[in-house]
């Protein structure tokens, strides 16, 4: 059990792959820094999943060169906010574990468990700071290794959406400001706050994005409504918890442009709305297709894990 809990620990550094198994499909990504003016993605790709996929993927991409990561799909894992509890660093998550048992829907002691730590707000010093548990079941832990161990490919850290989507917002900070972006995919529509590297709030949208490109007339109103109604009330509660960070804009990721969503949200929102555009960001002149708002779509998250900077 060792080996499984400590799949999410501090690691040697070295360049960094993502390798993500979805429902059907497999996705690699590198991107590279190497001091230049944006990182640029070194490759990214989507393959229809098969028995020997990820066998292939390792000779044809060099994989065992790098050290490699994987998402955990929403329903693998919980994201839990809590009160942190008051305890020296090198014990937290075992306290963490000991306040989760009423939360989850199996034995703590079934649990891999994190935390993602959330920056204090300066603006109120008294208040107490939070952190995000996040935990998955034990077994669906050692299954992901051993998909990757079977397949030869060294796997050094299990990432989730919401630390990915972190990284793609990270590049798009401005100041000491907070960034708000929401985007949609398979499992519904994922919404973070983050400023300084650092995620502060996560919230899920009940809406995916074949939902949001497929609903029209009356429909697609009551959808916009709702998605509205959840940002502002998300706007709100920031301001009320991080005051001193003020949140500089929301950004909305790639979905087609003539539903009009960001034109929606825009004149229904105390926020300022963009369009992101990761070619601002990101160079793409290995992987040219990328330069179209629906593939920035597609690999969104497999992207996003790909720019992980923490140590792993």
């Amino acid at each position: 059990m060792a080996t499984v809990r400590s799949i999410f620990s501090k690691s040697e550094s070295g360049d960094l792959a993502a390798v993500n198994v979805f429902a059907g499909r497999v996705e690699c990504a590198r991107v590279s820094r190497n001091g230049a003016e944006r990182p640029v993605v070194e490759f990214c790709s989507g393959h229809p999943y098969q028995a020997d996929t990820l066998q292939r993927l390792r000779r044809e991409l060099y994989l065992k060169r790098f050290r490699c990561s994987t998402l955990l799909p929403a329903p693998q894992y919980q994201l839990q906010l809590l009160d942190a509890p008051n305890v020296p660093d090198a014990e937290l998550k075992s306290a963490v574990r000991w306040k989760l048992k009423d939360f989850l829907e199996y034995t703590v002691d079934a649990a891999t468990v994190d935390v993602v730590q959330v920056p204090a707000d300066a603006g109120a010093p008294t208040r107490g700071r939070s952190l995000y548990a996040v935990s998955a079941r034990n077994v669906d832990i050692e299954a992901r290794m051993k998909l990757f161990a079977q397949a030869g490919i060294p796997l050094r850290v299990i990432e989730i959406p919401e630390m990915a989507q972190r990284n793609i917002a990270t590049l798009l900070e401005t100041d000491d400001r907070a960034l708000a972006m929401l985007t949609f995919g398979e499992e519904g529509g994922l919404l973070t706050f983050s400023a300084r590297g650092e995620l502060y709030l996560s919230r899920r949208i009940d809406v995916s994005f074949e939902q949001l490109t497929h609903a029209a007339g009356d429909m697609r109103e009551q959808m916009f409504e709702r998605i509205a109604l959840e940002l502002q009330r998300s706007l709100d509660h920031f301001d009320r918890q991080f005051s001193n960070v003020p949140v500089a804009r929301v950004l909305l990721g790639p979905v087609p442009a003539e539903i009009g969503l960001t034109q929606y949200l825009a004149g229904n929102l105390s926020a300022q709305v963009d369009s992101v555009d990761l070619g601002e960001v990101l160079d793409f002149h290995k992987v040219p297709e990328l330069r179209e708002p629906g593939e920035q779509m597609q690999r969104w998250q497999t992207l996003g894990a790909a720019l992980r900077s923490d140590p792993v």
